[in-house]
């Protein structure tokens, strides 16, 4: 298992390298031949959503590290919290580039066609995302609890980004934020085999 942690920790590093190289293509050649997204395009709505759901993850990786002592559980939260945080940055800077809002009026998955989706119960704005009580929860666990809490929200929360960049990699026209998008579904479906492996040892089973 360290061995599988250790090459998904590798592929995270290697994200955040191409990560680098990506935010600068945009940088440089503005939106890869296309013209500058719309603040209603599928472009700015994913660099939007995805942000925020990028930033709950993180929330709760850090939450999980201050509640158990497992090495393998908190290497995967940090690799997770490392990735998403620098990937959430990246998402936020494009906005910057296309003069366009962080927020929007619209409601979140809108971009998607799914803006009328019953959204924001306790806090769970989007698909795979914990509700308060779940973030409360899980701050008041430790050990093996907090670390089987902890993959079972990662791994829904996984599954609703997969579904989010798919969406992306369908309906954005900006081909850097499609590629990334990619990425996320190739790094994410890997991570939720790793947290399904985790879960085995630890005698459960997603919850979902």
């Amino acid at each position: 298992m360290s061995r599988r942690i250790g090459w998904i920790a590798g592929a995270a590093a290697a994200a955040l390298v191409a990560a680098g190289a990506i935010t600068y293509a945009v940088a440089e050649d503005g939106s890869s031949g296309t013209s500058t997204p719309s603040a209603g395009s599928a472009d700015a709505g994913f660099a939007r959503d995805m942000a925020v759901h990028h930033q709950q993850a993180v929330e709760m990786s850090y939450i999980v590290r201050d509640r158990t002592t497992n090495v393998e559980v908190r290497r995967l939260a940090y690799d997770i919290a490392q990735t998403q945080a620098n990937q959430r940055g990246m998402l936020l800077g494009w906005l910057d580039l296309w003069d366009l809002p962080k927020v929007s009026a619209d409601p979140p998955m809108t971009w998607m066609g799914m803006g009328d989706m019953a959204s924001g119960k306790d806090g769970a704005l989007m698909p795979g995302m914990a509700t308060n009580a779940d973030l409360k929860k899980l701050g008041t666990l430790s050990g093996k609890q907090a670390e089987i809490f902890y993959l079972q929200l990662m791994t829904d929360h996984h599954k609703g980004g997969i579904h989010m960049a798919e969406g992306c990699v369908t309906k954005c026209t900006v081909d850097v934020e499609k590629k990334l998008a990619q990425g996320m579904v190739d790094a994410q479906q890997s991570e939720i085999q790793l947290m399904a492996d985790m879960l085995k040892e630890r005698g459960a089973k997603p919850r979902s």
